[in-house]
Order: structure tokens, then C-alpha cells, then sequence
């Protein structure tokens, strides 16, 4: 590779990283009064708090559940397009359901919406959309818009997901906080690896 390319290379990584890191922090701005009837929501679940999406919104939404699993609230990921074929029968109305979808237009997901919504289950939509079919089956919307060019063509979501995983980090925090889950009811339910480990030097 000769060096021009290399520098060109060099100073497109650097443009990625600085626009992904503007696009993450554009979500403080957003940030509004809807965030607490999100979280009120989701403190108010006397089930768990199942979470689901399609495509890159599946790996965000599988991330944030084990996330706020460590954080203390009880949640579980839950594959929209098996519940079509019965595992929609593991919601009830103690439940509530977290939908991430960036139009809220996926035939699939908002199926199952309307199911879990009729057997009882809260609906939050995560969406770009809060028009869209998935926001008007739920009870509440967290509205998260990711700057159009951070991803490649607009469609490939690479920076999206870090400002949605980001968003969903916001929720993980402020429950954790109002929880007051401790370091030590985490250890409880981590004691392995090197976190594990780490937990259990400190209290030695």
C-alpha cells in the first residue's frame, strides 16, 4: 500500500471515530421528560422486562438486557420472530416489553407488540419514529434519532447502534441509581470470570 492510500485510510478512520462520537453525543439533547416515564415503567414491573428487536437492533437489544440484568432489573431477551410461533406465550401482564426499531414498520415485531399488549404486557417503543405503527401500540416512547451520516449510505447501522446502545446505556445508569443496586448484590450474581475475580479480591 503506498502512502497516500495509508493517509487517506488513516484520515477516514479518524473521520469515523469523530463522527461516531459526535453522533453519541448528540444524545443528551435529546434527553427530555420521556425518559422518566420509561424508567417509572420499567421500576414498575413486577415480571420482567422482555426485550426484543430485528437485525442490528437484535444485537442491541440482546446487549442491553444482559446489561440491565447486572444493573439489577430483571430482563431477558426475546426473539420477536420465535414468539410468532408460540414463545409469545411466555408474556404476561406483569411484563413489560422493550421494542427496539429504528421505523417501527417490521411486520414481525409489531405483531408481536399487538400480542403481548393484548395478553396484558406494557409496550415501550425505542424508535426514530414516535408516529410510526410500532409507537402507537405502546404505552410509552423513548425517541432516539441517530444523525443521518454517521452511517454508510444512511442504512448500514454502524454508528446508529453505538447511539442506541448508548441511549439504552442512559437507562441501565439511572435504574442502577435508583435501585441502589450495590457492587456487592452484583458480585452475587457475577462471580465468575475476571470481574469475578476482581469483586472478590476487594473484599478480601
Amino acid at each position: 500500500m503506498d502512502k497516500q492510500t495509508s493517509g487517506k485510510l488513516i484520515a477516514k478512520a479518524r473521520t469515523t471515530i469523530e463522527q461516531e462520537a459526535n453522533a453519541v453525543r448528540s444524545i443528551a439533547e435529546q434527553i427530555d421528560e420521556n425518559v422518566e416515564k420509561v424508567v417509572e415503567m420499567i421500576l414498575n414491573c413486577k415480571g420482567h422486562l422482555l426485550i426484543t428487536g430485528a437485525g442490528t437492533s437484535r444485537a442491541i437489544a440482546q446487549r442491553f438486557a444482559h446489561l440491565l440484568a447486572c444493573c439489577g432489573t430483571p430482563a431477558l431477551f426475546i426473539s420477536a420472530a420465535d414468539a410468532l410461533h408460540g414463545g409469545a406465550g411466555a408474556v404476561t401482564e406483569r411484563d413489560v416489553v422493550y421494542i427496539i426499531s429504528k421505523g417501527g414498520q417490521s411486520s414481525e415485531i409489531n405483531q408481536f407488540a399487538q400480542i403481548a399488549r393484548d395478553r396484558g404486557a406494557k409496550i415501550i417503543a425505542h424508535t426514530e419514529k414516535p408516529q410510526s405503527p410500532l409507537a402507537k401500540l405502546s404505552h410509552a416512547v423513548y425517541h432516539v434519532v441517530a444523525p443521518s451520516d454517521v452511517d454508510p449510505y444512511g442504512m448500514i447501522a454502524t454508528g446508529s447502534s453505538l447511539v442506541n446502545g448508548a441511549a439504552c446505556d442512559v437507562l441501565c445508569v439511572l435504574l442502577l441509581s435508583l435501585r441502589g443496586y450495590t457492587k456487592e448484590q452484583f458480585g452475587r450474581t457475577h462471580p465468575g470470570g475476571a470481574v469475578g475475580k476482581k469483586i472478590i479480591d476487594e473484599q478480601q
